[in-house]
């Protein structure tokens, strides 16, 4: 079952345009939502929150087309975005007891195992924290009412590596004990890599890949090798290639193909999921 399915999404901004003819979230999972700035992520957990408007198109949740007045759906979602919409000037203590009071499922005991795990003083004022701090307690109250969909938008962005880790754990933690549902936007892939079941690249509006992680690392490949190997002919498997005095490297999606066209006379070398980006944002062959 999809917690999210998208189908022929459109939305222009300005000079940018969303396109996006088919997007699923499979429910139970983390999906990773990479590409570059400015490519679109964040304009579609926009669009999914309903915080602008499509201009055509079907954004369903658990099967039904999104209504931004179905408290019954909005309960059901954990979200940390851009920003957070909090009081500046708030003590955290209030913060928590206005916006609680709004979900049946709110877990207080969860909530101070979270606040106490990331060293946040409810005393405080959302104002008096930095901005990673002010990101933690985001993500505390995202977690604290059981959400079945958690939606979050570069995330760990302003977070040390071992803040992320934990941002990480608590993640897997909520899809263990709730079945909760991840769409994950970032461009530090190597959070991904750590939890990512599933993958969406997006560069300029518009996906170019969609899979299950394990496929995707199993099935590219960096070609590298003598300028003499390329012709116009082995040029066309390539996603991009980089080539300078001494040769070059390229990235094939499909490692098999790449093999019996070049046999023992290239090298090959897995990609990590930023190699993948940026092979295939990089533009020219």
């Amino acid at each position: 079952m999809n917690t999210i399915e998208i189908k022929n999404l459109r939305k222009n901004l300005g000079s940018f345009s969303l396109k996006i003819d088919k997007l699923e979230i499979p429910e139970g999972f983390v999906t990773g939502f990479i590409g570059p700035n400015g490519s679109g992520k964040t304009t579609t957990i926009k669009l999914i929150m309903n915080m602008i408007n499509k201009d055509s198109g079907s954004i369903k949740l658990w099967t039904k087309e999104y209504d931004k007045n179905d408290l019954d759906i909005k309960e059901k979602i954990g979200y940390v975005g851009e920003f957070s919409g909090y009081l500046y000037e708030s003590k955290l203590s209030k913060i928590k007891k206005s916006i609680s009071i709004f979900y049946k499922n709110w877990d207080e005991k969860l909530y101070k195992r979270y606040m106490d795990k990331f060293e946040l003083n409810e005393d405080k004022a959302y104002k008096d924290l930095s901005k990673g701090q002010q990101k933690k307690f985001e993500i505390v109250m995202a977690m604290s009412h059981h959400p079945k969909l958690i939606i979050m938008d570069e995330p760990t962005a302003n977070l040390d590596p071992l803040v992320r880790n934990e941002v990480l754990e608590i993640l897997q933690e909520r899809i263990e004990e709730d079945n909760a549902t991840v769409f994950f936007s970032t461009h530090i892939t190597s959070d991904l890599d750590k939890i990512g079941d599933y993958l969406i690249f997006i560069y300029k509006g518009e996906i170019f890949l969609a899979d299950n992680k394990d496929n995707i690392l199993e099935n590219h490949v960096i070609v590298k090798g003598k300028k003499e190997l390329l012709n116009d002919e082995t040029r066309k498997i390539f996603i991009s290639i980089n080539e300078n005095t001494f040769g070059f490297d390229g990235l094939v999606k499909n490692k098999k193909e790449a093999y019996e066209i070049f046999g023992e006379e290239a090298l090959y070398d897995k990609p990590n999921l930023e190699d993948i980006l940026t092979y295939y944002t990089r533009g020219s062959k």
